[in-house]
């Protein structure tokens, strides 16, 4: 039964991990999109 519930508890602070990890990749994404965007956007030529 204790077994079973390290079990437990490593398999969720996995997910949280991996859950992070993800959240990180996807804000690096979204930082890299909007530079890219930023660099690209045309110029206001007065």
């Amino acid at each position: 039964m204790i077994a079973l519930s390290l079990f437990t508890c490593m398999l969720i602070l996995a997910a949280c991990n991996t859950m992070e990890g993800l959240g990180q990749d996807i804000e690096s994404a979204g930082t890299a999109l909007k530079r890219s965007a930023d660099e690209n956007k045309p110029h206001n030529q007065h």
